[in-house]
């Protein structure tokens, strides 16, 4: 009988414990690989967020704040050199102008209401709107009264389904098509997009008209963003607006995407560099960094999770081997007396080890495979629990709820999404696994069986 025959019949002589020694190893395998499982689950997830979130940067003239503020507009001249930045996959830009009541046919879907009236004028006072503010057509004092209708917002852009801040609406939200058809990003055309809300004041449907500039403009769209605001505006082409309003090359924002949130704050210098005091410019990477840093907990707690179940399986096997070698030290001396060597004897012992942990890992991955995913979910619950605590905290206690609660909501969008699953390469990490566990547990005991001799061994007995 050869050394790994004889290896594996001897894991058997016992079945009791090898049966006990199997489950046992076999939780070890188990937790190692669910802890593997989550690892690499939750990395991904952070490699998809850092190429997704937080990984833009806003751009706008000096001074300037939505139609607050001063300052001259931005050139696509200049935003040209920043697309040639490295790192920087794309650049949003956008116009943003006022339509009133003389630049267009349309009425706008927005009642003034109280706060709509003091930020245009005090009521009781003669107001003048501002030159350049748009108010021209909406506003009128008569009699210590002041009436004020709000202008329709009209904005320019390259990417027409951009609702993020500073991107085709001042008001955010989720664009949805809901009839007609998107223009091109590079589109000459006079065409528009509607919101509901604006399209259903002055009954207006998919290729209906309207008038703006002096110009007959046909509704291309309608969409809906989800709130008001962006719903009372109309998106139109950057190269139409521009045209029409007398504004060629002209740019009110810019939101530059870069590849990676690492790199978001060289290409934050980089464009500050370039633009020098033309523009502000600013980035999400602290938002970003908190979006991210539930789930680095959480892979930290699968690696550390992960060494310690190795290493308690490596144990495990090691007390193990250590208790059968004493047990079979008459058998070992024997052996060696009819010739075996040390290297033969430590073999059968290694191979014994090997056959545990081989059904351990039978056992393990069948575990891996079960529990991978439901233990995962609940690391990310228990993190996603504690960050919604610290989120509530900061929302009313910290006067930054608004991006708190936006930040948190995107954290809770990604842990919902995170899904771990057992491939192959995790079946084939869970026998490697098991096998770096057999040979360091088997190790101290082949030493343990060089030093037996024969001669003392056959006198004691």
């Amino acid at each position: 009988m050869n050394v790994v025959s004889r290896g594996i019949r001897n894991a058997f002589r016992n079945s009791i414990r090898t049966l006990s020694i199997v489950i046992i190893l076999g939780l070890s395998v188990g937790l190692s690989l669910t802890m593997l499982v989550a690892h690499q689950a939750v990395g991904d997830k952070i490699n998809s967020v850092k190429s997704s979130v937080g990984n833009t940067v806003s751009v706008s003239p000096a001074g300037v704040r939505g139609f607050e503020g001063g300052g001259n507009p931005l050139t696509q001249t200049q935003l040209a050199s920043v697309q040639k930045l490295p790192h920087v996959t794309s650049v949003t830009e956008t116009l943003s102008d006022r339509l009133t009541s003389s630049d267009t046919n349309l009425q706008s879907s927005i009642t003034a209401g109280s706060l709509g009236k003091r930020f245009a004028g005090n009521s009781g006072e003669s107001f003048t709107p501002p030159a350049g503010a748009g108010f021209g057509g909406g506003a009128s004092a008569s009699g210590g009264s002041f009436n004020f209708t709000p202008p329709v917002t009209v904005t320019g852009t390259t990417a027409p389904t951009d609702l993020s801040s500073g991107g085709a609406t001042e008001g955010g939200g989720t664009f949805t098509l809901k009839s007609g058809q998107l223009f091109s990003g590079n589109s000459t055309a006079n065409v528009a997009l509607l919101g509901t809300s604006l399209a259903s004041k002055n009954n207006l449907k998919v290729g209906s008209t309207f008038s703006a500039y002096s110009t007959t403009i046909t509704v291309d769209g309608i969409f809906d963003a989800g709130n008001t605001f962006s719903n009372s505006q109309l998106i139109m082409p950057l190269a139409t607006v521009q045209k029409l309003s007398s504004q060629v090359g002209d740019i009110t924002n810019a939101t530059v995407n870069v590849d990676s949130i690492t790199n978001v704050n060289n290409v934050t210098s980089a464009i500050e560099k370039q633009l020098g005091s033309a523009a502000d410019v600013t980035n999400a990477a602290q938002q970003a960094q908190q979006t991210v840093a539930p789930l680095q907990n959480i892979q930290s707690i699968s690696l550390y999770s992960l060494i310690g179940a190795v290493i308690a399986g490596a144990i495990i096997i090691l007390l193990t081997m250590v208790m059968i070698v004493r047990e079979r030290r008459r058998e070992i001396g024997v052996i060696k007396a009819i010739g075996g060597s040390n290297i033969k004897v430590m073999a059968q012992f290694m191979v014994e080890a090997v056959t545990f942990t081989a059904l351990a890992a039978v056992v393990g991955i069948l575990l891996g495979v079960l529990a991978g995913n439901p233990i995962t979910r609940l690391l990310v619950n228990n993190s996603s629990s504690t960050t919604s605590g610290a989120t509530g905290a900061a929302r009313f206690g910290g006067g930054g709820g608004g991006a708190g609660g936006r930040s948190f909501g995107f954290v809770r969008n990604n842990f919902s999404t995170i899904h771990a699953a057992v491939g192959w390469d995790i079946i084939i990490y869970g026998f490697g696994a098991a096998l770096i566990i057999a040979i360091a547990g088997s190790a101290l005991s082949s030493f343990f069986i060089a030093k037996i001799r024969p001669a003392e061994v056959m006198r004691v007995e």
